[in-house]
């Protein structure tokens, strides 16, 4: 396993499992305010999925998606196939030695080029800052025995779980 692997397998498999935690939460719970960041459970996942299909779909060069499922089962979809289309985006980059190749932000005002490992590394910084606001968020709520939510750990419970 390349570090690629591991940062887009670790990036996937602990959004995945805060998810899956949240399934204990209610509605009222998902959407109770905290001072911080985007204020609740729901908005940070729906923040960190939608952060992941935008720039997966801008590099991609194809139109944004417009799935806007907001409940966790919706938001476990939505996550395992962003997180498919970028891992597929990612390696093919990296494949053909185009970490430093340039693409149009079309988003930006006025739009702007960025490399495309600029962006890579921007999608799996973005949602771990976001996470441990998460784990911040489901801790106040109550929620125990939350995982670290760091690259080891995953590396450990990935490698305990193969045969």
């Amino acid at each position: 396993m390349d570090l690629l692997d591991r940062l887009l397998g670790h990036d996937a498999w602990t959004t995945r499992q805060l998810l899956l935690r949240c399934r204990e939460l209610s509605d009222a719970q998902l959407d109770q305010e905290f001072d911080i960041a985007h204020c609740t459970a729901r908005a940070t996942l729906i923040h960190i999925i939608s952060n992941m299909e935008i720039w997966t779909d801008l590099m991609s060069g194809r139109p944004q998606r417009t799935d806007n499922d907001r409940d966790v089962e919706g938001l476990l979809r939505r996550l395992d196939k962003v997180a498919a289309d970028l891992s597929s985006f990612a390696r093919s980059i990296a494949h053909d030695g185009r970490w430093d190749d340039l693409w149009l932000d079309h988003l930006d005002h006025p739009p702007r080029k960025k490399s495309y490992g600029g962006a890579i590394a921007h999608v799996i910084t973005h949602s771990m800052h976001h996470r441990a606001q998460l784990l911040y968020i489901l801790r106040r709520l109550g929620v125990r025995d939350l995982i670290e939510g760091d690259v080891l750990s995953w590396e450990s419970e990935v490698k305990n779980a193969m045969p």
